[in-house]
């Protein structure tokens, strides 16, 4: 589906074509930032939300969790490269935490649906946590544990909990891409539900604008 909005990309210029992404090591300036790495389908969506959580200092969407050094994005939307679309998100622990950062993530995509969000399908899209501590992995099984126990969703949880590898940051054109791009259909008619919903959970959570 997003392949197909794709095609009305306005902001995509030619130097951009076959662009590598580069890689970029996790670190986080200041004793308060902490860093955690997440796919829920089409990083333009999760990177949309994530912006606007109080707390947040930044968001950079890309790829992780495959064999490829250095994909383009074309090559990682083949779903052989075995990388999944994800954000890199540095937030400060005096004003989140990675509960919080978790709660919201459960909140704005289906983790029940394998390999798969909406149209987007392809083990790219795949539902995935690179935690970068042992407590971020304590995290993540806790708060999995307790919503399949709690059967918040009639399927169970397919999310992936795996250490963070090598991240590598998308082409310059996905960065901020709803921000950039809000009049192109894929950010209407999926981006902005995601944002409708998750204001209408976290209201007290977001941003001041």
């Amino acid at each position: 589906m997003k392949k197909l909005f794709l095609l009305g990309l306005l902001a995509l210029s030619v130097s951009a074509c076959g662009q590598k992404s580069k890689e970029l090591k996790i670190s986080p300036k200041g004793a308060n930032l902490e860093t955690i790495t997440l796919g829920g389908g089409c990083y333009w969506c999760v990177e949309a939300v994530y912006e606007q959580l109080n707390g947040v200092q930044s968001v950079v969407s890309g790829f992780s969790g495959g064999q490829k050094a250095n994909p383009t994005y074309d090559e990682v939307c083949t779903g052989r490269t075995g990388h999944a679309e994800v954000i890199q998100i540095t937030y400060d622990k005096t004003v989140t935490n990675i509960n919080e950062i978790f709660k919201v993530f459960f909140t704005v995509h289906d983790p029940t649906t394998l390999n798969r969000q909406g149209g987007d399908v392809g083990t790219q899209y795949r539902s995935v946590i690179f935690y970068n501590s042992p407590s971020q992995k304590k995290a993540a099984e806790s708060i999995i544990a307790e919503l399949n126990a709690a059967k918040v969703y009639s399927d169970p949880i397919v999310t992936e909990i795996a250490p963070i590898g090598k991240f590598y940051v998308a082409e310059d054109y996905h960065q901020d891409y709803y921000k950039n791009n809000k009049s192109q259909p894929y950010c209407k008619m999926v981006i902005q539900p995601k944002l409708d919903k998750f204001e209408k959970v976290f209201k007290d959570k977001m941003k001041k604008s």
